[in-house]
């Protein structure tokens, strides 16, 4: 049986204990100490000993961070604010979302079982940990095969060659949260600051968040115009362990007039070279409407789209 290391939990009950546990504890300064909510990630990698702690700082005794707000109903289209520690079944199940962001809501729903995501967080999904084959096993499979760069060692397992990690993420409302332009407000005792979710990803395996480790992601923001027509989800295939989530966002009709002779009409959102969401453009050939009523689309272009993905995201040497 795996167990959890000795740590001390400090259960915070307003945003600003939390943010002073973190700045006494030295969380700027790089010490162990780390946040939880759901505990969905971080539990299980502290049993396997990818992450350690002396100190975790949970955030689900916070009212403040939970709940969905400013948006009284599905014709409100005031912009919305999603506390990080709502959880995703919640998310999944609200008719403010599903009528207005259908495809985030789509999103959440997919994440794995109904189990986790009544425990986890749409603000964990969000910042949960990389993933790779060769990490996620136990302390005595990595110990035996020699640990990878992820953790104290000089080799990446994936691809031996590879001078950085590629250990990829793992968040499957990533994506979309991009493709609506969603923003993200951080935290600290220093004081908060709002960033694009697109911004909030770095390609690295390791260091993958553009987030400080004394800042706590407190709340989403989702722009005011509703998604219903601009962005669809589509789930195409697997690699490794998560799927590859693929998000049509239809440009507006100024970007649209000024494209229209490139051919450039819409923009899809992917994860794509394993740590950070990046826009596609390569559909330039489909037509306009057809991003409109993107459920319309034949399941061959999902082939060809599930097949491109895969290729993108394998790592290669050369």
């Amino acid at each position: 049986m795996l167990r959890l290391p000795e740590f001390q939990l400090v259960s915070a009950q307003t945003l600003a204990d939390a943010t002073a546990v973190l700045a006494s504890e030295g969380a700027a300064e790089g010490r162990t100490v780390r946040l939880v909510a759901g505990g969905t990630d971080l539990w299980p990698n502290m049993k396997r000993r990818h992450q350690k702690a002396t100190t975790v700082v949970s955030l689900m005794g916070i009212p403040e961070l939970r709940g969905i707000r400013n948006g009284g109903n599905a014709g409100d289209a005031g912009e919305l604010a999603i506390g990080a520690t709502t959880l995703l079944d919640d998310l999944a199940r609200d008719q403010r979302l599903r009528a207005r962001y259908p495809a985030l809501a789509t999103a959440v729903d997919s994440i794995s079982s109904p189990p986790l995501r009544n425990m986890g967080t749409i603000g964990g999904n969000v910042c949960v940990d990389t993933r790779c084959t060769y990490y996620n096993q136990t302390e005595d499979w990595r110990r035996a095969i020699d640990y990878c760069l992820k953790e104290d060692g000089t080799t990446c397992w994936v691809a031996p060659g590879s001078p950085k990690c590629l250990a990829h993420s793992a968040s499957d409302s990533a994506p979309v949260l991009c493709a609506l332009d969603a923003r993200v407000k951080l935290v600290s005792a220093a004081g908060d600051r709002t960033v694009p979710v697109a911004g909030l990803f770095r390609n690295d395996g390791i260091d993958y968040l553009g987030k400080r480790p004394d800042e706590i992601l407190t709340e989403i923001l989702l722009p005011a115009g509703s998604d219903a027509g601009h962005c669809r989800a589509a789930w195409v295939g697997h690699c490794s362990f998560q799927r590859r989530a693929v998000h049509l966002r239809k440009r507006s009709e100024r970007q649209y007039r000024l494209q229209k002779e490139r051919g450039c009409k819409f923009q899809i959102q992917m994860l794509k070279h394993f740590q950070k969401p990046l826009w596609d453009t390569s559909l330039a050939e489909a037509d306009w409407e057809e991003s409109v009523f993107f459920y319309r689309v034949v399941d061959q272009w999902h082939s060809r789209r599930a097949t491109f993905a895969r290729y993108t995201t394998t790592p290669r040497l050369s």
